[in-house]
């Protein structure tokens, strides 16, 4: 099994050849503003609208935690939205972050990399606004995503 690539970066930006997703969480509010977000629609007004439209229409589709959302962008490139943050807001019930989302979405990813033939591109997921911790989220992608053979870059954006 390979391991999780880690490079400095921009992963609105992904490194190397061939078809990528780029995966990032989101939240189960519908609402798209802060973090990460603010750079994939910086680039892509499609990821936004497909989210919200998503939300809206809850009722008659899947739309909730551990839910994935995936959007083409460009020829190679897709977006990859995952719902795996409760809220969006720390309070008393604790961070926003849900594990075992972030771990079923993935395992949903998974399966449309393979189908792609794609490599898979992302910031440090649930670890920011969501409040997660990386040593919980790292060896879900190792098993949802490095295990069956599908490469991972993670990147840390230079501040």
């Amino acid at each position: 099994m390979s391991e999780i690539a880690y490079v400095r970066g921009d992963a609105t930006a992904p490194h190397g050849k061939g078809v990528k997703v780029i995966a990032h969480v989101c939240n189960d509010l519908g609402g798209w503003g802060k973090g990460f977000v603010l750079a994939v629609s910086r680039r892509w007004p499609e990821p936004e609208a497909a989210y919200r439209r998503w939300h809206r229409e809850r009722a008659a589709n899947d739309f909730g935690l551990g839910a994935a959302q995936f959007i083409q962008v460009e020829r190679y490139v897709w977006v990859a939205n995952l719902i795996g943050q409760r809220g969006i807001r720390t309070g008393s019930k604790g961070v926003p972050v849900r594990y075992e989302a972030i771990d079923s979405a993935l395992r949903i990813l998974g399966d449309q990399a393979l189908e792609l033939g794609a490599s898979v591109h992302m910031p440090r997921i649930g670890c920011g606004l969501a409040g997660g911790k990386w040593p919980r989220v790292a060896p879900l992608i190792e098993e949802r995503l490095l295990a069956r053979g599908v490469p991972v870059t993670v990147y840390d954006h230079d501040d």
